[in-house]
């Protein structure tokens, strides 16, 4: 598959600040990319960069092909949703849409039915008349996507765009951006700091934390087999042992993580031979279908306080105080790379 967006080398730094340091990166076209990670670890930064609006101190962007070296933003094929939407207040929906088009010089008549069209493809028929004032947020989040549609952009890049969301409608955004994704089969470069986002939209996601990329690779990946620590840590929350406590469990002899829900409750004189883990309860988190387990093991992983995922069923009858055996099968070591 060709590449749609490469960046080899780039590094942008604000004063003695690497907001973004040697990154190395290739996205292809037509692929749903998610930038993740913390609040400064460089992902804004990275697609601003794309997006005209930062230039690199080092290193050179390629988007679809060409150079994009002191091209301005608004002559690349690529544009821009926002997490505030930053739309015109005063201006209708219709209007708004349209305004891209509008300063392009396109003809009242053909830009009207561009902005029209995609409306239509966002589902917001009907509502070109009203100003976003009296649009709910799913709706302007939408409106916002119309005008970044509508000048037929091959990218898409999106930052933050559903932070603005309430849960429930976050998570149906999630899917319609996805689905819409797939139908115009543009590539869509999306930027959150959410994980259930980047892995549950995206076909690939790239780890950043201060201003270097840690990992990139499927959502499947990024989960099951974090290249280190801190990816473990960060993307769905993982306990961390370091070598000497891997070792004791049969692992090899280097940090790994060891994923909540691998954990499993079972009684102390239960016949097995996985790696056996005895501790008192700390706490007990009500998850809905699940329950969060706060686990302090006794020797010899006094070091440890361990998180477990247990279905709402296997933790009846539990409680602060109680002595648990705690268990998992080998494979769910991951060993970790360093930091």
């Amino acid at each position: 598959m060709a590449a749609a967006i490469r960046l080899a080398g780039v590094s942008c730094h604000f004063g003695a600040v690497r907001a973004v340091d040697a990154v190395d990166l290739e996205i292809a076209e037509g692929e749903f990319f998610a930038m993740l990670g913390p609040s400064g670890s460089g992902k804004t930064t990275c697609l601003r960069l794309i997006a005209g609006f930062e230039q690199p101190t080092a290193g050179t962007i390629e988007i679809f092909g060409e150079g994009v070296d002191g091209v301005p933003p608004y002559a690349r094929a690529v544009n821009t949703v926002f997490q505030d939407y930053a739309l015109f207040p005063h201006m209708r929906v219709l209007e708004n849409v349209a305004y891209g088009l509008k300063v392009k010089g396109v003809a009242r008549a053909a830009r009207d039915a561009a902005a029209r069209a995609a409306l239509a493809q966002v589902a917001l028929d009907g509502l070109e008349g009203r100003k976003p004032a009296a649009l709910s947020g799913g709706q302007r989040q939408r409106v916002a996507l119309a005008r970044a549609l509508v000048n037929r952009p091959r990218a898409l890049l999106l930052d933050e765009p559903l932070g603005a969301l309430d849960l429930k409608l976050r998570e149906q955004m999630q899917v319609e951006l996805k689905s819409l994704q797939r139908e115009l089969g543009l590539t869509f470069v999306f930027v959150t700091h959410d994980q259930g986002e980047a892995l549950s939209m995206a076909d690939q996601v790239a780890v950043f934390d201060h201003g270097r990329l840690v990992q990139v690779g499927a959502p499947a990946d990024i989960y099951e087999r974090p290249a280190n620590a801190f990816v473990a840590d960060f993307v769905g929350g993982a306990n961390l042992l370091v070598a000497a406590e891997a070792a004791l469990l049969g692992a090899p002899e280097q940090p790994c993580s060891l994923r909540p829900e691998a954990i499993r409750l079972v009684s102390a004189n239960d016949p097995y031979n996985q790696p056996r883990l005895v501790g008192r309860l700390v706490d007990l988190q009500y998850q809905g279908a699940t329950r969060r387990l706060i686990v302090a093991l006794d020797a010899p992983f006094e070091r440890l306080v361990l998180t477990a995922a247990l279905p709402a069923r296997a933790a009846e009858g539990l409680a602060p105080g109680m002595v648990l055996t705690l268990t998992f099968a080998r494979d769910a070591l991951w060993p970790l790379g360093p930091a």
